[in-house]
């Protein structure tokens, strides 16, 4: 197994450039995940890295070897789509063994290395059903299967979960948490969600328009964003961002409808845009912001409100008072957990 080194890789599309010298370190056995919005270049980034697409400048490492201009199949990675791609008048036991067979690997060794990914997968009642007879998840346990037995220096997985339903996908999440711990190998996966991010990154790497915004590790990344849009895209739901203004020692929102004490370096008349998460907010009975809407999920509700400046904002609400909708409230902000970043930039103020 090895880890991947990326080194001021760039990918144009005739004149049209969507990466833009990307740098990067992924470490020996780490599980690496990246994020971002569509069009971001994620998947263009990890078909680099398979060698489905051409790295127009930089250059790829997988450990020692420089693979930039390899072909996929000398690079030691094994790729799992969303689409599945099996085969789907072959047996699930074919499918897996099928990349071995035309490599040329002798029979007993197909079956050996088949039989222990199965076992990995809990497959070995499905390996004489063709694909037709398996459900969604069983399908992309094949694929990962197809993959573990060539014994890949890293695996590649490009939004493996998208076609799943929300049950399965919590399944699926498990599943490849576990496979990653039992085997310990290099993987990337891409993901546009978050909470898959979230959940099994060792590193995730928040991408926007072919650049990495953030490097770091999932409640790293949610703690101490670098700029709005990581802190905007870390965390279900979102982040708060409200408009304000520095005076002294305080920051005065007309949205919070008060001054909170200042916690970041900022200068004084700076416009800011105030970040708080919706758990960090507190609803008490009587003030001037209107709850819209609530959304209770059992243990937790969420409170959407307009504030008096007509701004939006979500507040996690638990225990056994929760707003209505309708109701007028206020807010208690803890200044512990203010973010502030600036206006224009978007750069976090620290």
């Amino acid at each position: 197994m090895s880890g991947v080194t990326l080194e001021k890789v760039i990918k144009r599309y005739g004149d049209t450039q969507v990466i833009h010298g990307v740098d990067l370190d992924i470490e020996h056995g780490e599980f690496c995940v990246f994020v971002g919005p569509s069009g971001c270049g994620k998947s263009t980034l990890l078909r680099m890295v398979a060698g489905l697409e051409e790295t127009t400048e930089g250059t790829i490492h997988i450990g020692p070897r420089d693979v930039t201009r390899l072909d996929p199949s000398d690079r030691g990675v094994s790729m799992v789509f969303q689409t599945y791609a099996l085969y789907p008048h072959m047996t699930v036991e074919e499918n897996m063994g099928f990349g071995l067979k035309m490599t040329g690997h002798p029979k007993a060794a197909i079956t050996e290395k088949v039989a222990e990914a199965s076992r990995i997968l809990k497959l070995d009642e499905y390996l004489k059903r063709k694909p037709k007879a398996l459900s969604g998840g069983q399908r992309q346990r094949v694929a990962i299967g197809r993959a573990i037995v060539r014994g890949p220096e890293v695996f590649l997985f490009d939004e493996p979960l998208s076609n799943l339903d929300a049950e399965l996908r919590v399944e699926m999440r498990v599943e490849i948490a576990r496979l990653h711990k039992e085997i310990g190998a290099t993987m990337i996966y891409v993901t546009h969600d978050q909470v898959e991010a979230m959940t099994l990154a060792d590193k995730i790497v928040v991408l926007r328009a072919g650049r990495i915004e953030q490097v770091g590790a999932p409640m790293e990344l949610y703690r101490d964003p670098d700029n709005r849009f990581v802190a905007g895209f870390i965390g279900s739901p979102s982040m708060n961002f409200l408009a304000g203004t520095v005076s002294g020692d305080s920051v005065s929102s007309e949205g919070l409808g008060t001054s909170i004490a200042k916690t970041a370096s900022a200068q004084d008349g700076q416009n800011v845009l105030i970040g708080l998460r919706p758990e960090h907010l507190e609803i008490t009975p009587g003030g001037q912001h209107r709850v819209d809407l609530t959304e209770s999920l059992g243990g937790v509700s969420y409170a959407y409100i307009t504030c008096p400046s007509g701004e939006k904002i979500v507040v996690e609400e638990r225990g056994d008072h929760r707003s209505s909708e309708g109701d007028m409230v206020g807010l208690v902000i803890d200044p512990n957990h203010l973010f502030l970043f600036d206006a224009k930039t978007e750069a976090r103020l620290r």
